[in-house]
């Protein structure tokens, strides 16, 4: 997209000047004017004399922040309050994208108005930008069939305000307990590199055959101090295998699964998840969203990609004519109680309203489970540690005692 230098005047007659991206100069000039800025002049920005412009662009995007949730539920709630009184759209996403501090967001909101001023729909602008979730341009294409564009905004910032919580209630929750880890790791590294040498060369001397965890712990710290190298690589391959592998469709759905299945950790991020789906899908239908659209919706807003896979197939399930219900309970993913209410607002209608009740039900859950986390999870913690102290101390201690018991 090319950029323009302009000049102009607010509308107390003080002069402005600045850069901005548009893809014209006709389009700039509405953009300012809708503003409040009188533009005077408007000329192409002369191009940048390195040659290196496009990549060094490319590379400053690849590094810019990626737009959070955070971001989004802000913006969504300034959109609700600018449409809401009566802010021409264009003219609202003008204005928030020159306040943005995401620059990948603001650039995204220039866009989405540009391609407004192209006669492009609402929610088909949002969605070809990549950095809207599906749940927020299907919610937006109801608003705006509807002609009731703040009420999806609202929506939208309430849901994307609610799984900021629960992301952060999890990171909070195991904060601790991945610092004590990662202080483990270097410990242990620490102790083969520095400390276990110094005693290395006291058993040496020793006539007598040293006792197995020394060995153990003398093997593994020549191993460190030799083949550090060798043993880097091997994690950093290992390390881009593995994260490789995750791309892959099948790798990402069975590492998913696997997290569902983790002892402890795995039921709370089923139940976290299951709420989500409830939140959103009753978020969906109550904006009138259809089924089959509100069931792809919650899918793609869904990060475990073997939930997904199983909500997609309960989506092709009613594709086919079946019930929720039925499609619910082939996919063997939701719980009896997911089930019970599905069958309640089945029959009576009101199947948002009993999502609705499943999401607060499970968020109640989740939020106390968090809450005690720390205190399952600190007993393994102590545990590991004192082995590790433990097996140190075997392995420095024995072989003295043996010496203590030779020389008496």
């Amino acid at each position: 997209m090319p950029t323009f230098r302009y000049r102009g005047r607010d509308r107390t007659g003080r002069a402005l000047q600045g850069e901005m991206d548009a893809s014209s100069r006709e389009a700039l000039a509405r953009s300012l004017q809708a503003d409040g800025i009188t533009p005077t002049r408007i000329e192409a920005a002369p191009a940048r004399e390195t040659g290196n412009e496009g990549s060094a662009t490319g590379i400053a995007r690849w590094l810019e922040p990626r737009v959070q949730l955070g971001d989004l539920a802000v913006f969504s709630r300034q959109m609700y309050s600018l449409t809401r009184a009566g802010v021409p759209i264009i003219r609202a996403l003008t204005g928030l994208a020159q306040n943005t501090r995401n620059r990948r967001l603001a650039r995204a909101i220039r866009n989405v108005a540009e391609a407004l001023e192209g006669g492009r729909g609402v929610a088909d602008a949002f969605g070809a930008q990549g950095v809207f979730p599906n749940l927020f341009v299907s919610m937006l294409r109801v608003g705006e069939n509807a002609g009731r564009l703040d009420e999806s905004f609202l929506r939208i910032a309430s849901s994307l305000e609610s799984e900021r919580e629960t992301r952060e209630q999890v990171k909070g929750a195991l904060r601790y307990p991945s610092f004590v880890m990662v202080a483990i790791v270097i410990a242990i590294v620490v102790i083969n590199i520095f400390v276990i040498p110094a005693f290395a060369d006291l058993f040496a001397g020793m006539d007598q055959q040293l006792p197995l965890p020394t060995r153990i712990l003398l093997t593994t710290s020549a191993l460190f101090l030799n083949w550090w190298p060798a043993l880097l690589a091997l994690a950093a391959a290992g390390t881009a295998a593995f994260l490789a592998w995750l791309r892959t469709e099948a790798g990402r759905l069975r590492f998913d699964r696997w997290k569902l299945a983790i002892p402890g950790i795995g039921s709370i991020v089923r139940r976290a998840l299951l709420a989500r789906f409830a939140r959103t899908l009753a978020i969906s239908l109550r904006a009138g969203v259809p089924v089959l659209t509100a069931l792809e919706a919650v899918a793609g807003a869904t990060d475990n990609a073997f939930v997904a896979a199983r909500i997609r197939e309960m989506r092709t399930g009613v594709e086919r004519g079946e019930g929720l219900l039925r499609a619910a309970t082939n996919t063997e993913l939701f719980t009896p109680l997911v089930l019970q209410m599905l069958s309640v607002g089945e029959e009576t209608g009101r199947v948002d309203e009993m999502m609705e009740e499943v999401a607060d039900f499970y968020e109640r859950e989740v939020e106390a489970d968090l809450k005690r986390l720390s205190s399952y999870i600190e007993p393994v913690v102590i545990t590991a540690i004192g082995l590790l102290v433990l097996i140190l101390a075997l392995a420095i201690f024995l072989p003295m005692w043996q010496m203590g018991g030779a020389a008496l």
